[in-house]
């Protein structure tokens, strides 16, 4: 769900649930966002090599991971929503076949500051987790 508009920092509240973002986790989606973010690494898109390495599939990169983490807060949030900060820890590998599914909550309200905790689950487990921290209008 994407929205047109911001929120505003005075609507949201600690305690807050972000709607949750399935995000179903198919080859091509893994394959295509590492080549688009530049890592040729064929853990990323040779199943061949990936299983050679040790892994039964290829899996997804942290940058495509980071890049689904802003989507998350920003289809939230809003196009007027400015990312000050996004730490995110890696779990659990995104397999292709399997579905992630993103949810947050409010955490911290000051300052003109909101933080969000957030997971990013698979069959697995926990794939991401982590903070991010935003400013609104």
């Amino acid at each position: 769900m994407s929205v047109t508009t911001s929120l505003r920092y005075d609507e949201v509240a600690v305690g807050d649930e972000l709607p949750e973002l399935a995000i179903l986790l198919s080859r091509s989606l893994i394959v295509a966002t590492a080549i688009a973010s530049r890592d040729y690494q064929d853990v990323h898109h040779d199943p061949g090599l990936a299983v050679e390495r040790g892994s039964p599939d290829i899996f997804m990169n942290i940058l495509t991971t980071n890049g689904f983490v802003g989507r998350f807060i920003t289809d939230w949030a809003g196009p007027d929503a400015v990312l000050k900060s996004v730490k995110i820890r890696l779990g659990a590998p995104n397999y292709p076949g399997d579905t992630m599914t993103m949810t947050g909550r409010v955490t911290n309200k000051d300052g003109g500051v909101i933080e969000v905790e957030l997971r990013g689950a698979n069959s697995l487990g926990d794939h991401v987790t982590g903070t991010v921290s935003l400013e609104l209008p």
